[in-house]
């Protein structure tokens, strides 16, 4: 593991006790289908339908990339693969957007890949620099080259979704390409998961859009979530500055690939040789802290806390629960909706008085780490939940934890009516921090998922006042 990860330890939580909770395009193009070039000038119309494909290139921000896309089509065999290009490329703006047409309706899914040549640069997202083969060093918001090594890809419907492209959504395309079905809907949209679990973040986390780090002060509204994806991200570029062996982030890409693609995983602590989630994770914490530096907003100061919290219970998750060598992340996440009954017992967590379950100082579980880093002040308006996991079932069976599929929270300012849910696809999780809370008091709960789709009755409810 690198030097980085080392620097993450277990520290003492702030926590919620629960009564089942414890605690652009530059291009001018000739042909009828070409998009519209730097003058604005608008699309010919060859008379054939036409789909549209728009989206981003945000590791920083992506300039004059070049971007294609295929159609994803079924073969007799029904394995989804890509169909001949059916548009000619153009390149990314100064915000990293793209807009192409390909020909034909739109419906089905498409693959976009970008890639970089001489004219592209992008814009160095970590702080405090991005450091180069050459020693030098170039400054937070500057640009720098890109090697032809260079590439993003990424995949969405043609009818929904804006298709970014990050090192997030090239990690999930290169797992969706393990599937016996090929680049299929299902095995994109199940990888895309995957990956949103591996980095503890929320479900639909990669079809955000990433903000520019290098100009937080400059956007008008930024979520939480958006914001995790683009320090996530960022932390690939970072990894260069800490180790030696990785020249560039198409090393760094190139290294995380090719784990997903032989296994389908990736190392966990790392094994010296290759990289690792937990040297991603941890780098995105750090880069979190010092951007919190950088802001003169309160609000996205609060924010940028938050995503800080979030990546160092991230961390010590990893630490905690695969502490085993040659340990990794499978490629597996479970998406099963639960039926209506009831399997899982969950009353082995205590009542809200009971704080058996619950963390008050310095954690106990030994990680391979060497120096502590502070965890982060939250704001007033979060609260942090903490549960233990159900031992039984509810007609005594033991409940092993590779049982488990994860957790769901629900909460509201009514207790009869808690109808925002969070989701949890680890069974490893022991707590959730929910942000963003108004004023007002609000009330908590919990169930369990199974592997098999079942679910346990809610627990009762708890309450804090924000």
């Amino acid at each position: 593991m690198s030097n980085r990860g080392n620097k993450m330890v277990k520290q003492g939580l702030l926590i919620l006790p629960l009564a089942a909770l414890l605690s652009g395009c530059g291009l001018d193009f000739s042909e009828d289908n070409s998009v519209t070039g730097s003058s604005g000038a608008p699309l010919q119309d060859s008379g054939e339908p036409m789909a549209q494909v728009a989206g981003a290139a945000i590791k920083g921000v992506i300039r004059q990339g070049l971007v294609t896309a295929n159609r994803l089509e079924s073969d007799k065999a029904g394995i989804y693969v890509a169909d001949r290009l059916a548009a000619k490329p153009v390149r990314t703006a100064d915000d990293g957007s793209y807009e192409l047409r390909l020909r034909g309706k739109a419906d089905g899914w498409a693959l976009v890949e970008l890639r970089a040549d001489q004219s592209t640069r992008m814009v160095c997202d970590v702080l405090p620099g991005c450091d180069q083969a050459n020693g030098e060093t170039v400054a937070f918001g500057q640009t720098l080259g890109l090697g032809s090594d260079f590439a993003l890809r990424g995949a969405g419907d043609l009818i929904t979704e804006t298709v970014y492209l990050t090192p997030l959504t090239h990690l999930a395309v290169a797992l969706a390409e393990r599937n016996s079905e090929g680049l299929s809907p299902a095995a994109l949209s199940t990888a895309y998961q995957t990956v949103e679990g591996w980095f503890g973040l929320s479900a639909g986390a990669l079809r955000l859009s990433p903000p520019d780090l290098t100009r937080l002060d400059q956007l008008g509204e930024v979520s939480a979530d958006a914001l995790q994806v683009a320090i996530a991200n960022a932390a690939f570029l970072a990894l260069v500055n800490d180790n030696a062996q990785w020249q560039s982030i198409a090393d760094v890409l190139q290294n995380m690939t090719t784990q997903v693609a032989a296994t389908g995983q990736i190392d966990i602590m790392g094994d010296g040789i290759n990289l690792s989630l937990a040297d991603i994770v941890a780098a995105a914490a750090a880069q979190s802290s010092e951007l919190q530096l950088t802001v003169d907003s309160s609000i996205i100061s609060q924010k940028l806390v938050i995503v800080e919290y979030r990546n160092v219970q991230r961390f010590k998750t990893i630490a905690d629960v695969y502490s085993e060598p040659d340990t990794s992340v499978a490629d597996t996440t479970d998406t099963t909706e639960a039926p209506a009954t009831s399997t899982i017992n969950d009353t082995s967590v205590a009542d809200s008085s009971d704080t058996s379950g619950t963390t008050t100082g310095d954690a106990t579980t030994e990680a391979p780490v060497t120096d502590t880093v502070p965890e982060p002040a939250l704001p007033a308006n979060t609260a942090v939940l903490s549960w233990t996991a159900p031992l039984t079932r509810v007609n005594g069976d033991s409940l092993t934890m590779g049982e488990i599929a994860g957790f769901e929270v629900v909460y509201g300012t009514d207790p009869d009516a808690l109808d925002n849910t969070l989701a949890i696809g680890d069974a490893s999780v022991e707590e959730l921090l929910v942000d963003e809370l108004t004023a007002g008091t609000w009330y908590f709960a919990m169930r369990t998922l199974d592997t098999d789709g079942n679910r346990s009755a809610l627990s009762g409810t708890v309450n804090k006042q924000i």
